[in-house]
């Protein structure tokens, strides 16, 4: 049972803080930051429902893999309570919503975006430099 509760969480509330050091996406001024930030280094924005057992495994995977703490800026966003900013994140940066979701910003301009098991923190890599 406890495997089954570590892959899906448990039946019971939910805790959703994330175990990485993560930016929390709750303003839509954020963005603006975002965009400024990835002339610098690209940053990740994860689209997270905090409903869905995929979202919370593609997330844990994630996090588990991440190793680029001081060359990317790991953005978090809750969709669920910030569906608006997911909404304005799939027009701005010309990606279709997905969730999960895992988009890289570079430039100014989302470079990558990936869903559900196509989520890979090792692709960071490849857009760093």
């Amino acid at each position: 049972m406890s495997f089954i509760k570590n892959i899906f969480g448990s039946s019971g509330e939910e805790n959703t803080q994330p175990k990485m050091d993560w930016f929390s996406l709750t303003d839509l001024e954020q963005l603006n930051e975002i965009m400024d930030l990835s002339h610098e280094n690209p940053v990740v924005i994860f689209k997270h429902s905090t409903r869905c057992s995929i979202s919370r495994m593609a997330l844990k995977q994630f996090e588990n893999e991440f190793t680029l703490k001081d060359k990317v800026t790991p953005y978090f966003l809750d969709l669920l309570n910030y569906r608006e900013i997911s909404n304005t994140i799939a027009s701005k940066f010309e990606v279709t919503h997905q969730s999960p979701q895992m988009i890289v910003v570079k430039g100014g301009k989302a470079v990558y975006d990936a869903s559900h098991s196509d989520i890979d923190a090792s692709r960071l890599a490849d857009f760093i430099g």
